[in-house]
């Protein structure tokens, strides 16, 4: 990261209270929990996990979307968490959120031409011609025809979809985009098209991304640096080549060894995910990841591993640095 963050979160908590009949409260889930990192100017940080882990709910809540229990989100040097809907307008037009469904982000009532139109409409000034001229030129920066601006959503395509999403979301100039699940549901060709889309977006209209998605192959190819979430939490974060040569988590580690691969060396082979997660409304004490690892420790039982600077990178581990994952023949060559 060369430049100055341009978003920083600190100490980010969310819970969902749990509640019985009658709405009675019965317990919560932590679904981010006590989440701190920085996002640089011009950066892509990719946010990876198991679903239910708390990627798209820390998303979200960078949003606005949804209201923090407790914590900052600082942006461009002000803190807008729980702000009110009326001050968080103001800040909405620099931090936009692509949703994992284009589609269903898009009135199937309007036409792509009104629905790529509105947030002039809202957040500006313009005249209904300079706005017109604003979204031709924004539709052909994705790639897309003039002529689609006459369409119903219904009548593109899934990457269409996606481009008029994108096209709808840089109508207002962001800074900060959070693509949540970018390219799933795409053909593997489509998706290699959006992915250097988002690219030569990002040089032309200076954007940093927070990058959400479950293809890590997707995120070591697009990202800078990668946090990695479990159970709520980050448990490794760093710079990408560290995160995919020497990861220091046992989790991060076996999420390395589940990506499908038919040639080409891999970090680990060992994959340790057996069974599911923890209930997350009843998290053990000490590590969270406890049940699944496989060099749990008395120590591990007991104390809860803070996220902690190992070298180039940090992990919530114990024993981090000190437990490094096999290699195999291929990747020692």
């Amino acid at each position: 990261m060369t430049r100055p963050p341009i978003l920083t979160v600190r100490n980010l908590n969310v819970r969902f209270p749990i509640r019985a009949a009658f709405g009675r409260k019965v317990g919560e889930i932590a679904a981010v929990d006590d989440v701190t990192f920085d996002l640089g100017d011009g950066e892509i940080l990719g946010l990876v996990g198991e679903s239910g882990c708390g990627k798209s709910t820390l998303g979200k809540t960078v949003m606005g979307i949804q209201q923090p229990d407790s914590g900052d989100i600082v942006f461009e040097g002000n803190n807008v968490a729980g702000q009110s809907p009326k001050q968080a307008r103001a800040q909405r037009s620099r931090l936009q959120y692509a949703y994992q469904d284009p589609g269903a982000s898009l009135d199937p009532r309007w036409r792509i031409g009104r629905s790529l139109e509105e947030p002039l409409i809202i957040h500006t000034d313009l005249g209904g011609k300079a706005r017109k001229e604003k979204v031709s030129e924004v539709l052909a920066s994705v790639g897309l025809p003039k002529s689609h601006l006459d369409l119903f959503p219904h009548e593109i395509s899934g990457g269409q979809q996606r481009r008029v999403g994108l096209a709808r979301i840089l109508m207002l100039n962001p800074r900060v985009v959070i693509l949540d699940e970018p390219t799933a549901g795409l053909d593997v060709s489509v998706q290699a098209t959006v992915l250097n889309l988002f690219r030569d977006l990002r040089e032309k209209f200076d954007l940093t991304y927070m990058f959400i998605s479950h293809d890590l192959s997707v995120v070591q190819m697009m990202c800078h640096r990668v946090a990695v979430m479990y159970l709520g939490r980050i448990v490794e974060i760093g710079r990408t080549e560290d995160i995919f040569n020497n990861p220091q988590h046992p989790y991060t580690q076996s999420l390395l060894a589940a990506i499908p691969r038919i040639n080409g060396p891999r970090v680990t082979e060992n994959f340790w995910l057996k069974g599911e997660p923890p209930d997350a409304s009843r998290l053990p004490q000490g590590c969270r990841f406890q049940s699944r690892c496989p060099h749990v420790q008395p120590l591990c039982l007991a104390e809860d591993p803070p996220l902690r600077s190992h070298g180039a990178h940090a992990a919530a581990c114990h024993f981090a640095g000190e437990v490094s994952p096999p290699r195999t023949k291929e990747s020692a060559q």
